[in-house]
């Protein structure tokens, strides 16, 4: 509604301090790093202690903390454009990072798809597991998002949105013959074939099946995407040759990186950055049902799993 997005709009201004503090990171830190680094400053900058307000603070102020790491990581610091709070927030990005020689709208088309995508995958996933359990504690919603984002920085989990990306160019062919033989390679070097299977789902991931769409709309001659349109027909069919694998069909990371390649984002280390915005709004969500509103209004109780160790001697220290 217009009122939330007015809301939005007065929570959007970020601290000068966070590019203060950008500027001192490690150019060659992973911007996953980045990420959680940001977002525990705009904590330390103005946290309030309430849930709701500091996730709607935070989901406000993303798009800003996105551009500024990207252009200050990159060693593009000077002559930044201001934020100008009246755009979307996919335009507050795009505008902030300011690049030469692409379509703006066609990013903020393809964008706005992604985050809205990738939003929220239930409360089971790594990340939102993770951001749910320090939320559990106590600790801010900054502290339990930023630690969201280091779990979901890992290749299993977030990071193969990256590593899908760099399988398609190592590829570089949409030849079905010559895709075919590289799957079968890299099954026979017991490497995974990324942008398949996924460990619910037993079809192909709907939020891959929109991504092809946009993508036949948008790019269909892009040469990336040639290759994952191939790699759909070809990789399930090989991988449903072996019966242990319940699921051989694309999931949502397959798609994801050949769009962002195609409007501008050459450097798939960023990617994860992407999925991480996007998560902000869904795991905000999730932390503020657990701890407003479950158990009429109590919170649920801190994490605790059981587990049990097992296939492990029993070790005494003397």
């Amino acid at each position: 509604s217009e009122a939330f997005k007015a809301d939005l709009r007065s929570r959007g201004r970020v601290p000068e301090s966070l590019a203060a503090v950008f500027h001192t990171l490690p150019t060659d830190g992973h911007p996953m790093d980045w990420l959680s680094v940001g977002i525990h400053t705009l904590g330390m900058l103005n946290t309030t202690g309430d849930w709701k307000e500091d996730a709607l603070n935070l989901i406000a102020r993303m798009p800003r903390l996105m551009g500024l790491l990207f252009r200050i990581r990159e060693g593009r610091g000077d002559d930044i454009p201001e934020d100008d709070l009246n755009a979307s927030m996919v335009q507050r990005f795009v505008r902030t990072l300011d690049i030469d020689g692409v379509d703006d709208g066609l990013m903020e088309k393809i964008l706005s798809t992604y985050l809205v995508l990738h939003m929220d995958h239930g409360g089971g996933n790594l990340s939102t597991f993770t951001g749910k359990a320090i939320a559990s504690g106590h600790a801010t919603v900054y502290s339990s998002m930023a630690g969201a984002m280091n779990a979901l920085s890992g290749p299993l989990h977030g990071r193969a949105n990256q590593s899908c990306l760099e399988f398609v160019l190592r590829i570089g062919t949409s030849d079905p013959a010559e895709v075919e033989t590289f799957v079968r390679n890299e099954l026979a070097a017991k490497r995974p074939v990324f942008g398949f299977g996924h460990a619910v789902l037993r079809a192909e991931d709907p939020r891959a099946t929109v991504q092809f769409a946009l993508g036949e709309e948008l790019c269909p001659d892009d040469e990336n995407f040639k290759v994952i349109r191939t790699l759909r027909e070809v990789a399930p069919r090989v991988l449903a040759e072996n019966e242990k694998i319940s699921n051989p069909n694309a999931n949502v990371d397959i798609a994801s990186g050949a769009l962002l390649h195609h409007v501008g984002f050459k450097d798939p280390t960023y990617y994860t950055t992407f999925f991480g915005w996007a998560r902000v709004a869904g795991i905000g969500a999730q932390i503020l049902d657990e701890r407003t509103i479950l158990r009429g209004g109590k919170g649920a109780p801190i994490y605790r799993p059981k587990y049990i160790a097992e296939e492990q001697k029993l070790r005494h220290i003397e």
